[in-house]
């Protein structure tokens, strides 16, 4: 199994293939995605680089954190596991909710 890595502050422009040709030169990329906002479609700046091992995982930390790439200083680091939050109620259902006239 691969070694999922963090990629931040990338330009808003960077396109997937863009940054699978980059993480290529440090091993096999097995998957890279973008994440972008489900309203506007647009990037958040950020994305998710999945290599093939863990040492092709350090290498590209070593060679891309804090390198330059499509004019902006990328941040490569070790993805973190996905935290659960804990639920959220609505404002409106809370069960004392009155609605005050003044």
């Amino acid at each position: 199994m691969g070694k999922k890595l963090y990629v931040g502050s990338l330009s808003y422009d960077t396109k997937e293939e863009s940054l699978k040709d980059l993480f290529s030169q440090a091993g096999t990329v097995n998957s890279v995605s973008i994440i972008v906002d489900r309203f506007s479609g647009r990037s958040k700046g950020f994305g998710f680089v999945e290599m093939s091992s863990e040492q092709e995982a350090q290498k590209a930390i070593e060679m891309f954190n804090g390198k330059e790439f499509e004019g902006r200083n990328i941040v490569v680091s070790e993805a973190r596991p996905i935290e659960k939050k804990p639920f959220r109620k609505s404002f409106h259902s809370h069960k004392n909710f009155e609605r005050k006239r003044f």
